[in-house]
């Protein structure tokens, strides 16, 4: 009768020699973990203090105040008023006969070309759309701000060290000494960029923009959308409410898991195949990338959906069969209603990542140099992920900086995309 009381005893006395050792472990296991959520969380901040130190500024733009005479004689000798005249005046020479005045001590041909590049080729187009606008500023002399050579925006925005030697630095001691005198006069200062946020890719740094990449998401993301949400759902409806349970529904969510860890380029290449060179739809077309795109976040509104549909209690599908509701009424006026919630946040997932992905929209074409802002889901465009990779593989430093401002944008659409995610699943979720 004694021998249990003895051995029980004896257990709880292990038990109890082990318990601090136990605790111990416990405690470095918390730790442990507590600093893998911290080391990971400064690798994130580390990240993004690099992409903005280096982006930031590209939100800025150097701009020179020259004195603009609109002379007549250039723009328009006939006084016709012409616009086709008007289009194709010299307006460089504007802009070139306003330096030479501003510099009267530059004269050697090498001079007045450095001299000359201090400012932007974007400049003649900027005074043509100004007299095209308004063709009154015809015979008058303007004080007018136009963007600075990229080469003088990295140094007015200190990204060229002006301490090194003239060697070890692409700006020249003499146009160095032009920049301070414009400085001196107030005559060079920084604005808001607002052409990178509007404008279309160009091949000078200064000029380009990703309005045209924003549109490009855009249009792909809305081709997307309309693609992939009614078929995830009506598919993730079937398979979960009517579907019959057998080995062919067994085979199709099989292959829709394996399709959610499919590389996103396998995407691209059926794409390529099918879309383009067999129905011959266009070329870097936001409606290609949106099917495509579609294809690849199917899977992974299809399983979100499935598990909102789960996630809804069989008693409010009795409960509805219980009051004569058809197995139709059922799903689409209780089940469907209150699965949304869930649903909406999956898709918005799925969205987030088509907005991110680079691979499947560069088989289709869509890595393309496009000028032009796209104004339709059939017009050649890029996305922003493209654009970045376009920007990122260009040697000048300003287009280095751009990236970075373009990968800026990209994670704040990114992470819009899922605090409203979020936002739809406290709102709308319900606890059973």
């Amino acid at each position: 009768m004694n021998k249990p009381v003895v051995d029980q005893t004896r257990t709880i006395d292990r038990v109890n020699a082990t318990l601090k050792q136990r605790y111990n472990r416990e405690r470095r296991f918390r730790r442990f973990g507590l600093g893998a959520v911290v080391l990971g969380l400064l690798f994130v901040c580390l990240m993004f203090l690099n992409i903005v130190t280096h982006g930031y500024s590209a939100f800025l733009q150097s701009r020179v105040l020259l004195d603009i005479e609109f002379s007549p004689q250039v723009i328009d000798p006939s006084a016709a008023r012409d616009p086709a005249t008007l289009s194709s005046a010299d307006y460089a020479a504007l802009v070139k006969a306003s330096l030479r005045a501003r510099f009267a001590g530059v004269k050697g041909r090498s001079e007045k070309r450095e001299l000359y590049g201090m400012i932007s080729t974007g400049a003649p187009l900027a005074l043509r759309e100004r007299v095209l606008a308004n063709p009154d500023l015809i015979g008058t002399r303007q004080s007018i701000w136009l963007p600075a050579d990229d080469d003088i925006d990295m140094l007015v925005k200190g990204h060229i060290d002006r301490k090194v030697p003239e060697a070890q630095r692409r700006i020249k001691n003499r146009v160095l000494a032009w920049v301070e005198q414009l400085e001196a006069d107030g005559a060079i200062d920084t604005f808001f960029n607002l052409t990178f946020l509007t404008g279309g890719d160009s091949r000078e740094p200064e000029l380009a923009g990703i309005g045209g990449a924003i549109m490009g998401s855009l249009y792909t993301l809305i081709v997307t959308l309309l693609l992939s949400f009614p078929i995830g759902v009506a598919a993730a409806v079937y398979l979960e409410e009517f579907a019959p349970r057998n080995r062919w529904t067994d085979l199709v969510e099989v292959n829709i898991n394996n399709l959610a860890a499919v590389p996103s380029i396998v995407f691209g290449l059926l794409g390529l195949a099918v879309f383009i060179n067999f129905f011959g739809l266009p070329r870097s077309a936001p409606l290609v990338g949106g099917m495509v795109l579609t294809l690849m976040t199917l899977p992974t509104i299809i399983i979100a959906s499935r598990a909102a549909l789960k996630a809804v209690p069989p008693s409010i599908r009795e409960a509805a069969l219980g009051v004569g509701a058809s197995r139709m009424q059922t799903v689409f006026h209780h089940v469907l209603p209150l699965s949304m919630p869930g649903m909406l946040t999956g898709t918005i997932i799925g969205m987030a990542q088509a907005l991110g992905e680079t691979a499947p929209l560069l088989m289709i074409g869509m890595v393309a140099f496009i000028v032009d802002i796209p104004g339709s889901a059939l017009d050649p465009a890029t996305v922003l992920p493209v654009q970045i990779f376009l920007w990122a593989d260009s040697p000048e430093r300003a287009f280095m900086e751009k990236t970075s401002a373009a990968i800026m944008v990209l994670l704040g659409f990114l992470i819009l995309m899922n605090v409203i995610a979020v936002i739809l699943r406290k709102r709308f979720e319900r606890r059973w």
